[in-house]
């Protein structure tokens, strides 16, 4: 059962980035989707209890009403990578909305895991080449990666430490003016600076694994593990872009 936590991320005062960037992931606090994940058993719809009704579509292979480590969550099991066919019941879908598009906003996605696995894309909306930029949050090597490509940049940050322990993690990535952070457990442990600029693109949210691929030519990246839940937070659109 998801429990309601505190969106602020506490960050070291130091420098004018690390200042700003409380600032920011402060105003990136306003619920776009919030995602439960607690579902009964073969239930085929993803609840959204952020009020938008951004409900999404569970796949035929993703077991609902999965109970581990206190937690009731969704499990992905595993699927050897790279090899066909696809399996798009491996996914969750949200159909596109553009309150789902990062546009200009300071923007953040939380999402709580737990995994013994090293690979997987975790959610994402749109792909590495896709018009309008994308984000996406993966795990390969155990290592969580949150990566926002935009019209001005691409900016990544990883986990300095694995999170396939099994063990459940919270994890936070927020885009904002002056860069992206990654929150593990509460405690800020990556940020690079840069401003990515606008995002915007008409594919779904994804999670576990990607949309639009064939097992060959362009990998699946399909996740392994549970999940417990995933929440999308903006801010307001910044007026000045580039």
């Amino acid at each position: 059962m998801k429990s309601r936590r505190s969106l602020t991320v506490v960050l070291t005062v130091g420098t004018v980035l690390i200042a700003t960037a409380a600032t920011a992931d402060a105003s990136a606090d306003r619920p776009v989707a919030v995602w439960e994940m607690n579902e009964r058993a073969g239930a085929r719809t993803m609840m959204d209890s952020g009020g938008r009704g951004l409900h999404g579509r569970i796949g035929s292979e993703v077991g609902t009403d999965t109970y581990v480590g206190g937690a009731t969550g969704y499990r992905f099991d595993r699927l050897e990578p790279d090899s066909p066919p696809p399996r798009p019941g491996h996914l969750v879908t949200v159909r596109d909305a553009d309150a789902l598009d990062p546009g200009t906003r300071d923007y953040a996605v939380t999402i709580r895991l737990r995994t013994t696995h090293k690979f997987g894309n975790l959610v994402q909306k749109g792909q590495a080449t896709v018009s309008g930029g994308n984000f996406k949050l993966q795990i390969p090597g155990g290592i969580v990666e949150c990566l926002f490509r935009g019209s001005s940049s691409s900016v990544l940050v990883a986990s300095p430490q694995r999170l396939n322990d099994g063990r459940w993690h919270t994890v936070r990535c927020a885009r904002y003016r002056e860069g992206v952070t990654l929150t593990v457990d509460g405690t800020t442990v990556a940020r690079s600076p840069g401003w990515t600029g606008r995002i915007a693109n008409s594919w779904p949210v994804s999670i576990g694994g990607k949309t639009s691929c064939d097992q060959i030519d362009v990998g699946c990246d399909y996740y392994a593990g549970d999940l417990d839940y995933v929440e999308i937070d903006a801010g307001p659109t910044h007026r000045r872009t580039r």
